[in-house]
């Protein structure tokens, strides 16, 4: 595997290829290759449990599964996807990967750490999927109460534990990442030149280490009630429901800017590197990065809008959802400036980093439309917020997850893929997405509610387009699977910078040595210091 580096540099993919070697290591090079492995799995079976719903949803009548089944599906589809693709996929692949390269460091603070983080997730996820088999669970990933502690007759507790688990695994990487940037960055690599990629890792990691507890507590205490009967949340035994929503939701807003900011520092690293431009007001980003992780904490009432909680707070909780979208518009403009006569290229990592621009303002967007207490009031629990949600989270992090893993394939193999096969597969996907996802818009606002398995005719076309793009999309996620594993393979070797990008992680051999650098560099440059273009 390894390629341009001689013997005295021998890749970290070298250095053993027994089981034990792998799971044992503790370079964060091999244990980002080890969640690699296992979020893939984890997306193909949250995948096929999308797969069995759309295919439910081709025709009106519930004629496929029951709906007791549907609910199954519809929550593991949920709990896989969010807890064990979603928020580990960048910051645990790439993250891990990139952070140390990045900075110039040798490799995370806490190498044991991390292989217990990685240990962690398998464990949780092993869990889960475990409890799902043996009968599964029907309260969504959301576990809204009273009805999961106190009436759904499924694996609820096992998958709460499982659950659990990894959020531990979660906190790990973060308190990983956050000392590692604080404490390892080389000499000249001041915090304003940082990769923005950084940037967006560390404010992840504190959002993780601030709300994953929070997360943790309240699956406890639904766990508490369920067993005994103690009332927390169901008012039958003097609970309160809404406080059940105000802690899921305290920790599961800014959730979705776990997700989506690693995604938005994907974006950046791709969208600089082939416009041949320094990315558009470097400090905006840096800023609007943190902008949004600590607004992102003051918004989850906007979840509520029709639970009944007071008036007066659901206007402030509209009024700080708005506000959060200044420093989202900023980093839009700032990329689309970025572009603004710059030197592009459309290699397959950029085609990507476009369609997760252009998904990712389109769920922005209508969030505004979610955010606004009147039509909230219509569009609650409807299919709009389905397809608001997955713009996001799949248009946009699933995106530019692909877009990094295509970016950053060589570094990390040493191999390139074909070239044609990636851009053919960014269309395909982004062809298949909004064939799956914009008509559910429109089904939203025709009122059709989520989490149903059957439905009026005369929603049949709109329902049908939806599950034809999920079959369009299902090629295109497939297609990355072969061309990438081929290309270990069959594929030309690799230069230490194919893309001919800025950053320490192209100063190394691909695949880079254990240990990243035979000596600690030295950074004598701003960030992304690309010659500007001869107009």
């Amino acid at each position: 595997m390894n390629t341009n580096a001689g013997p005295q540099h021998r890749s970290y993919i070298d250095e053993g290829y027994s089981l034990k070697s792998w799971l044992t290591t503790h370079d964060h090079k091999r244990i980002a290759l080890l969640y690699m492995v296992s979020i893939t799995l984890f997306f193909f079976i949250g995948g096929a449990a999308a797969t069995i719903m759309r295919l439910e949803l081709a025709t009106a009548p519930g004629d496929l599964v029951t709906s007791q089944t549907y609910n199954k599906f519809f929550t593991a589809h949920g709990v896989i996807m969010v807890w064990f693709f979603l928020i580990p996929s960048i910051p645990n692949v790439m993250g891990n990967f990139l952070v140390p390269l990045m900075i110039g460091a040798r490799d995370l603070a806490f190498p044991r750490l991390n292989l217990a983080s990685w240990y962690l997730y398998t464990l949780g996820g092993i869990f889960t999927i475990g409890a799902l088999i043996a009968g599964g669970v029907d309260t969504g990933w959301t576990f809204y109460t009273p009805y999961s502690s106190m009436f759904s007759n499924t694996n609820v507790i096992a998958v709460i534990i499982g659950v659990f688990i990894v959020g531990f695994s979660s906190i790990f990487t973060a308190i990983n990442f956050i000392v590692t940037i604080h404490k390892m960055r080389a000499p000249g690599l001041t915090w304003f030149r940082l990769p923005l990629f950084i940037w967006a890792n560390y404010a992840t990691s504190v959002i993780m280490v601030m709300a994953t507890p929070v997360l943790a507590m309240t699956l406890s205490l639904v766990a508490i009630e369920r067993i005994f009967q103690v009332g927390i949340f169901d008012p039958a035994l003097g609970g309160d429901p809404l406080l059940f929503q105000h802690l899921f939701w305290f920790y599961s807003h800014p959730a979705v800017y776990i997700m989506v900011l690693p995604a938005m520092g994907v974006a950046s690293e791709i969208i600089t590197c082939f416009s041949r431009k320094p990315i558009f007001g470097y400090r905006f980003m840096a800023y609007a990065i943190i902008g949004i992780a600590v607004i992102g904490f003051l918004v989850w009432g906007h979840h509520m809008f029709v639970s009944g909680q007071s008036m007066y707070a659901g206007m402030m909780f509209s009024l700080l959802s708005f506000l959060v979208a200044i420093p989202s518009a900023i980093k839009v403009f700032n990329w689309t400036a970025t572009l603004y006569k710059g030197s592009i290229s459309f290699e397959a990592p950029m085609l990507y980093a476009l369609g997760f621009v252009g998904l990712f303002m389109m769920g922005g967007l209508t969030g505004l439309f979610l955010a606004s207490l009147a039509l909230d009031v219509h569009l609650t629990d409807t299919y709009f917020v389905i397809a608001h949600f997955h713009y996001i989270m799949v248009g946009g992090s699933v995106m530019a997850y692909l877009g990094g893993i295509h970016y950053w394939w060589p570094k990390m193999s040493g191999r390139l893929y074909p070239e044609n096969w990636g851009r053919f597969a960014a269309i395909v996907i982004f062809v298949g997405f909004n064939l799956t996802f914009f008509p559910q818009f429109l089904l939203g606002y025709l009122g059709m509610p989520r989490r149903y398995h059957q439905y009026p005719e005369e929603l049949q076309l709109l329902n049908g387009l939806s599950s034809a793009g999920a079959a369009v999309l299902a090629v295109g996620y497939i297609l990355p699977l072969f061309y990438l594993l081929w290309s270990l393979r069959y594929g030309k070797v690799s230069d230490s910078n194919p893309w001919k990008a800025k950053g320490l992680e192209w100063k190394t051999p691909s695949p880079p040595i254990k240990g990243n650098f035979e000596e600690t560099p030295i950074v004598k440059e701003e960030a992304y210091a690309y010659s500007p273009q001869k107009s």
